[in-house]
C-alpha cells in the first residue's frame, strides 16, 4: 500500500469537498463545489440531493481522480447533518432533503413526541431531549404535512447515507448520526428502538447500522461510471461533518474540547464524563459504549455570510479587516445570532436575530463585529452549560472555514479565556473521512493521528472584563427580547403560509404537498 490513497468526501451545507490523502495523511489532492441552501419558508431549509449531494460529489471526484483511481484504497463520506431525505425503494428522493437543526419545521411534531413518550424516557434512552436536531419529529411532520410523499417513502437518507446508497446500493446508516435520530436509537444499547417506531415513523424500514470506520460495501459498476471510481472500492460507513472533523482533530479522550466554524458551530468533548444533561446532546462515538457531550450554535459563518450578501459580495477579506478595525465591543454593538433560531442550551427555533445600539455612526465592520462577537459569547454559553453538566474541556482544538481567519478564533479565546490550536490545512471533515477510509482497510487505527499544521490563538489581556460585561448584557438581552422573537416568528410563519403550497413529483405525478398546519 505504499502508493495508497484515501479518499474523503464532505457534503457541507453550502460547499461539498474532497481530498485525497496518502496513509501518513498527507493531502496529495483537494477540490471543491459550491452550493447552496434553498429556504423555501420561514424556518425551513433544504437541499436538492441529487444536485447538491450526489451530483457535487461526482463532479468532485472526475476533478480530482484523474490519473489516481487506481492508486484509491478506500472511501468514506461525511455530510452535514441529521438531515431528512424520504426516497422511495429504489433510493430515488421524493422530496428536497429537510437538513439538521437550522430547520424548525417541526416543532409541534417534537412537542407531540414529546408528551407521547416521555421526556425523562427520550432523555436516558436517546442522551438528548428532542428539538430541531432531531431527526425524528421531520419523519413525524412528513408522515403529517406530506402523506403522499410519506406513503411511498421506503428508506431515509442523511447527506453521507444518501452518498454510500449511491456508491455502494447499501441502506445504512453510521451509529454516530443514528445517535441523531432521536427518538429511535438508544445509545446506551446501540440499537434501534424498534417499539417506537411505529409512533415516530410508521411504516419506515430503518437502516443497518455500522460503524463510521467499518467498512460498509464497496463500488458499484453504475457509481465508478459515474465518478471514476473503480469498481469495487471498498466504503466505511462514514458519519456527519463533525464527527469527521473530532475524527481529523485526533481527539479521542476527554479534557480538550473540538469547536468548528461553519455555517453552524459544533462543539465536542470525546468520552466525556459529563451525564446526559437535556439541554445539551449525548452522543455515540467510534466503538460500543463510547459516549460523547456535544452542543450547537445554529448560526455561525451564515451570520458573515448574510452581511456580505447585504454588502453586495464584498469579499470575505475587506470585510473581515473592517471587523478588526472595530475592536472589542464593536462601538457598542451586541448583537444576537439566532437567525435560524437556536439549538444548545436554549432550544428555542422560535428566537430571532438582532443588533442592538446601532446609531449613524456604525458601519458594516462594526456589524460584523457584534455578529462574530454574538457567536462567540453563544458558544462561552454552551461551554458553561458543558462545564456545568460535568465536562471537562480546558483548552480547543478548532477548525473549519470560519477559523481560516485569525479574527474570530481570537474573539472566541477572549470571550471564553481558553486557549485554541486552529488546524489550518484542507477542509478538515473532507480529511477526517479520509483516515475513516483508512481505518476501514486496516490502514490506520483509532490510534493513528494525521499531524497537521496548526496556529495557537491565546487570550488578550485586556479584554476579559470588557467581554465578561458584554456577555450578561447578551444574555440579558436574549431574555428580554424572546417574547417579542417568539411573536415575530408566529407572524413570519403566518405570512409564509399565505403561499404555502408546495409541488413534488412521485412516480411523474405532481402532487400538492401543502403545509396543513399542525396536528
Amino acid at each position: 500500500m505504499t502508493d495508497a490513497l484515501f479518499l474523503g468526501l464532505d457534503v457541507g451545507s453550502s460547499s461539498t469537498k474532497g481530498i485525497l490523502a496518502d496513509r501518513d495523511g498527507r493531502v496529495v489532492a483537494d477540490a471543491g463545489l459550491q452550493h447552496g441552501i434553498s429556504r423555501p419558508r420561514p424556518g425551513w431549509a433544504e437541499h436538492d440531493a441529487e444536485r447538491d449531494w450526489w451530483g457535487s460529489v461526482v463532479d468532485v471526484c472526475r476533478r480530482l481522480l484523474e490519473g489516481r483511481a487506481r492508486r484509491v484504497r478506500a472511501v468514506a463520506v461525511s455530510g452535514l447533518g441529521p438531515c431528512v431525505l424520504p426516497a422511495d425503494e429504489d433510493g430515488r428522493p421524493l422530496r428536497p432533503a429537510i437538513l439538521y437543526g437550522i430547520d424548525t419545521r417541526a416543532s409541534a411534531q417534537v412537542a407531540w413526541l414529546t408528551a407521547e413518550l416521555g421526556a425523562a424516557d427520550i432523555l436516558a434512552r436517546c442522551g438528548s431531549l428532542l428539538s430541531s436536531q432531531s431527526a425524528g419529529p421531520k419523519f413525524r411532520w412528513l408522515a403529517e404535512q406530506e402523506p403522499q410523499v410519506w406513503s411511498a417513502t421506503r428508506r431515509v437518507f442523511g447527506a453521507s447515507s444518501y452518498v454510500v446508497a449511491r456508491l455502494t446500493g447499501q441502506y445504512v446508516l453510521d451509529h454516530h448520526s443514528a445517535g441523531h435520530w432521536a427518538p429511535l436509537y438508544d445509545v446506551r444499547r446501540n440499537a434501534w428502538i424498534e417499539e417506537w417506531v411505529d409512533r415516530v415513523a410508521p411504516g419506515l424500514p430503518l437502516p443497518r447500522l455500522v460503524w463510521p470506520q467499518e467498512e460498509c460495501g464497496r463500488v458499484s459498476r453504475a457509481a465508478a461510471a459515474a465518478t471514476g471510481l473503480a469498481e469495487g472500492t471498498p466504503v466505511a460507513g462514514g458519519s456527519v461533518d463533525s464527527w469527521a472533523e473530532v475524527t481529523a482533530s485526533g481527539l479521542r479522550k476527554p479534557g480538550q474540547g473540538l469547536l468548528t466554524y461553519g455555517t453552524s458551530m459544533f462543539i465536542v468533548e470525546v468520552d466525556s464524563p459529563a451525564l446526559p444533561d437535556g439541554r445539551l446532546w449525548s452522543t455515540v462515538g467510534f466503538v460500543p459504549g463510547s459516549r460523547s457531550m456535544s452542543a450547537g450554535v445554529a448560526s455561525g459563518g451564515a451570520l458573515t455570510t448574510w452581511l456580505r450578501e447585504l454588502a453586495g459580495g464584498t469579499p470575505y477579506d475587506d470585510l473581515y479587516d473592517e471587523a478588526a478595525g472595530a475592536g472589542p465591543g464593536a462601538g457598542g454593538l451586541i448583537a444576537l445570532p439566532y437567525f435560524a433560531g437556536e439549538r444548545t442550551p436554549l432550544f428555542d427555533p422560535d428566537l430571532r436575530g438582532a443588533v442592538f445600539g446601532l446609531t449613524s455612526a456604525h458601519r458594516r465592520g462594526d456589524v460584523l463585529r457584534a455578529l462574530l462577537e454574538s457567536a462567540a459569547f453563544a458558544v462561552r454559553q454552551n461551554l458553561e452549560t458543558m462545564s456545568a453538566a460535568g465536562a471537562t474541556i480546558a483548552s480547543l482544538r478548532s477548525s473549519g472555514g470560519g477559523a481560516s481567519r485569525v479574527l474570530w478564533p481570537q474573539i472566541v479565546s477572549d470571550v471564553t479565556g481558553l486557549v485554541q490550536d486552529v488546524r489550518t490545512g484542507p477542509a478538515q471533515a473532507g480529511l477526517g473521512a479520509a483516515l475513516l477510509a483508512a481505518m476501514a482497510v486496516g490502514a490506520a487505527t483509532l490510534a493513528t493521528e494525521w499531524r497537521q499544521p496548526a496556529v495557537r490563538v491565546v487570550p488578550r489581556e485586556g479584554t476579559r472584563q470588557l467581554y465578561d460585561e458584554l456577555y450578561e448584557w447578551f444574555r440579558e438581552l436574549t431574555r428580554a427580547t424572546q417574547p417579542h422573537a417568539h411573536a415575530l416568528a408566529a407572524w413570519q410563519r403566518d405570512r409564509g403560509e399565505a403561499a404555502a403550497t408546495r409541488l413534488h413529483t412521485i412516480d411523474g405525478d405532481v402532487v400538492d404537498c401543502t403545509d396543513r398546519g399542525s396536528p
